[in-house]
């Protein structure tokens, strides 16, 4: 049996419990507490006989990782990856799908702030590059607060070779984010139809490799005097102007 997974955090372990319970092995809950939302994540799992066992704040910490654990970690079964195969089977599903892609987001924290984003504006897959990109860490879910299970997320070998299947396949537009003179302002791009959005790392930005792929290059227009956001902050801009116009159409 693969070595379990532990999930942390009022929010992630109650998404979980909603939606696969079956891949819960253990809760771990801390000693004393007893609140309103630690009784709604046992009355989820009462029905499916999960083991519940009691633990101090120092055994949760080191199941976590991390000291914010909100009093509840969760042994999990690994969840399947997700491939370039997983993708094309959402798109054969879902014709009209709204992707979003991530160019080397290294941080988790942004990760999960990403999909939680995502979730809430009716995305279905996260697509990141196998390699030099965040993974789905307990971290990453947390942040996300029940989204990474709303959400599929997709690790891809070659994130450019990638998008360009999807615009040779599915007709998928590809559609990203940069301060460049070619740049249209974001609402004066069509999101409607089959789209992903493509945004990179703080940093650096799209690679070359990445813009070659993209349809549209499009920026987020600002009147103050910074001209560049937390790639989180950016994602939820886009993906809310992409949401706007496809439930006008």
């Amino acid at each position: 049996m693969a070595k379990p997974e532990y999930y942390y955090g009022v929010h992630s372990v109650e998404s979980l419990l909603e939606l696969e319970p079956e891949r819960v092995l253990t809760l771990f809950t801390l000693k004393g507490r007893d609140d309103q939302r630690l009784q709604k994540i046992l009355q989820l799992a009462e029905p499916f006989g999960i083991s519940v066992q009691k633990a101090s704040r120092d055994s949760l910490e080191k199941l976590a990782g991390l000291p914010f654990h909100q009093g509840v970690v969760a042994a999990v079964r690994p969840h399947p990856t997700l491939n370039e195969k997983d993708l094309d089977q959402i798109l054969a599903e879902t014709p009209d799908a709204l992707l979003l892609a991530l160019d080397q987001v290294t941080d988790p924290h942004n990760l999960g702030a990403c999909i939680r984003t995502a979730a809430a504006m009716g995305v279905q897959a996260v697509i990141v590059p196998r390699d030099r990109s965040a993974s789905l860490t307990p971290t990453a879910r947390k942040v996300a607060a029940g989204g990474a299970e709303k959400v599929k997320f997709i690790q891809v070998t070659n994130l450019a070779r990638t998008l360009a299947h999807l615009k040779e396949t599915t007709h998928t537009r590809v559609i990203g984010t940069m301060l460049d003179e070619s740049a249209m302002p974001i609402q004066k791009c069509d999101f409607s139809g089959p789209v992903v959005i493509v945004m990179g790392a703080e940093d650096t930005g799209l690679r070359p490799i990445t813009q070659a792929q993209c349809d549209h290059k499009v920026y987020i227009p600002m009147s103050g005097n910074l001209q560049s956001l937390n790639v989180s902050v950016a994602t939820g801009m886009a993906l809310y102007e992409a949401c706007r116009q496809r439930s006008e159409i």
